[in-house]
C-alpha cells in the first residue's frame, strides 16, 4: 500500500487543504479497478468508518497477493467541508465561500479523458477539489461514491444504463433498494463518473463491467461498529464479485431481491406547515395510498394547530429527516412509490 498527500490550494494567502490517498497497485495491470471515496459530504461519516474496516481486509489481501487490478481509496474526500463550521455547527454539505452543494459541478466530461478536465487554477477552492477528485477516478471500472441519508434505509442511486448488470454488486453490498435514473444535468460525482461513457460505442463503455454508484449508507447517526464491519464486508464482497480482488473462500453473491424504481416513483412529501414533526412511520414501512405519514405540530395547544400528511400512493418509506424542526415546503420523507410520482421531479432529488 502506498500513501500519499493531495493538496488543495484555499481561496486565499496562507489557506491550503489536505486529504491522504491509499493505492493498492494489482498483480494484473488489465484487471478490473476500483476507486472508493467516502465523506464527500464531509460530515457523513458512516462510509468513512466502513472503508476504516475495509483498509485491514484490503492490506491483508495485498499481503497474500491476492489484489488483481488496482485500488484508490480516499476516505475523507472533502478537507474543505471538513473544515467548516458555522457558531459551533459543522457545514459539510455545501461550500461556504460559492453556497455549492461539493456533490454538483462536476465536470460532464465528452469521454474518459483527463485532458478534458477544467483548468481550475483561478477557479475556487472547491471547484479545484472536485476536478482532483474526478481525476483521481477517471478510468476505473467501479467507482463508488459512499454518503449516507438523514435516517433511512441502506440504497444505491445507480445510471439506468448499469442495470441490471450492478444487481450482484447490490446483492454483494447487502442494500435494501436501488434508485434508477438516467439524466444528471447538476453535475453529482456519480454522473460526472458515468457520463463520459454514454456516448462511447458499447465494446469501450462496457457497461456490463462498469460499476459507478452513490451508496447512501442509512442514515446520518449510524456511526456504529458494527455496521461499519458489515459495510467494509460488503465493499469486499462487491471487490471479489467484480475481480478486483480475489477470495476462493467467497461464494457468488446471490440474487437481489430488494426494492428496484426509478427515480421518478419517488414522492418526496413537503411538509404543508412549519413546526414539530411527529412521525406515524419509519424507513422500511410499506405504506398503503392515503396512510399517515407524519403530523405537523403548528401551533402548540391551540384548536387547529396540527396538520396532517397523507401518502398519494402506496409504496415504501425509504428516509425520513433526523431533525424534527422543519420548515414550510421543506422536503419530509422519500416514500418509493409503486408508480410515478405526480410531483416526479427530474435530477437530483435535493439540494
Amino acid at each position: 500500500m502506498q500513501k500519499s498527500i493531495e493538496r488543495i490550494a484555499g481561496d486565499s494567502e496562507g489557506v491550503s487543504y489536505e486529504f491522504p490517498v491509499f493505492r493498492f497497485d494489482g498483480t494484473d495491470k488489465a484487471g478490473s479497478s476500483a476507486y472508493l471515496q467516502a465523506a464527500l459530504h464531509a460530515g457523513e461519516l458512516p462510509g468513512v468508518v466502513a472503508i476504516d474496516a475495509l483498509m485491514p481486509m484490503l492490506e491483508k489481501a495485498e499481503a497474500e497477493g491476492r489484489i488483481k487490478g488496482s485500488i484508490i481509496v480516499v476516505p475523507q474526500a472533502n478537507p474543505i467541508g471538513r473544515a467548516q463550521y458555522h457558531f459551533g455547527e459543522h457545514q459539510g454539505r455545501f461550500h461556504l465561500g460559492t453556497r455549492t452543494n461539493f456533490n454538483r459541478g462536476f465536470p460532464l466530461l465528452a469521454a474518459p479523458d483527463v485532458e478534458l478536465l477544467p483548468d481550475t487554477t483561478l477557479g475556487t477552492a472547491d471547484q479545484r477539489l472536485k476536478t482532483r477528485l474526478l481525476q483521481l477516478s477517471i478510468g476505473h471500472d467501479i467507482v463508488l461514491d459512499l454518503h449516507c441519508d438523514d435516517e433511512g434505509l441502506a440504497y444505491l442511486y445507480v445510471h439506468a444504463r448499469l442495470w441490471p448488470a450492478m444487481a450482484d454488486c447490490a446483492a454483494a453490498m447487502g442494500v435494501d433498494a436501488v434508485i434508477l435514473w438516467d439524466e444528471d444535468t447538476d453535475g453529482t460525482f456519480e454522473g460526472a463518473s458515468i457520463t463520459p461513457y454514454l456516448n462511447l460505442p458499447a465494446e469501450v463503455a462496457r457497461f456490463d463491467r462498469r460499476v459507478a454508484t452513490t451508496v447512501e449508507y442509512r442514515g446520518i447517526l449510524d456511526v456504529d461498529g458494527a455496521l461499519a464491519g458489515a459495510d467494509a464486508e460488503g465493499l469486499y464482497r462487491l471487490l471479489v464479485a467484480r475481480g478486483v480482488i480475489l477470495d476462493q473462500a467467497l461464494s457468488t453473491p446471490g440474487s437481489f431481491t430488494g426494492i428496484v424504481a426509478p427515480l421518478e416513483n419517488i414522492d418526496m412529501m413537503p411538509a404543508p406547515r412549519a413546526g414539530a414533526v411527529l412521525y406515524d412511520v419509519k424507513p422500511g414501512d410499506r405504506v398503503a395510498k392515503g396512510a399517515l405519514l407524519a403530523t405537523i405540530v403548528h401551533a402548540p395547544g391551540e384548536a387547529g394547530g396540527r396538520t396532517q400528511l397523507f401518502a398519494p400512493q402506496a409504496g415504501i418509506i425509504l428516509t425520513r429527516r433526523s431533525r424534527r424542526i422543519i420548515r414550510g415546503g421543506e422536503d419530509l420523507l422519500k416514500l418509493v412509490g409503486d408508480s410515478k410520482s405526480a410531483d416526479a421531479r427530474a435530477g437530483t432529488l435535493e439540494d
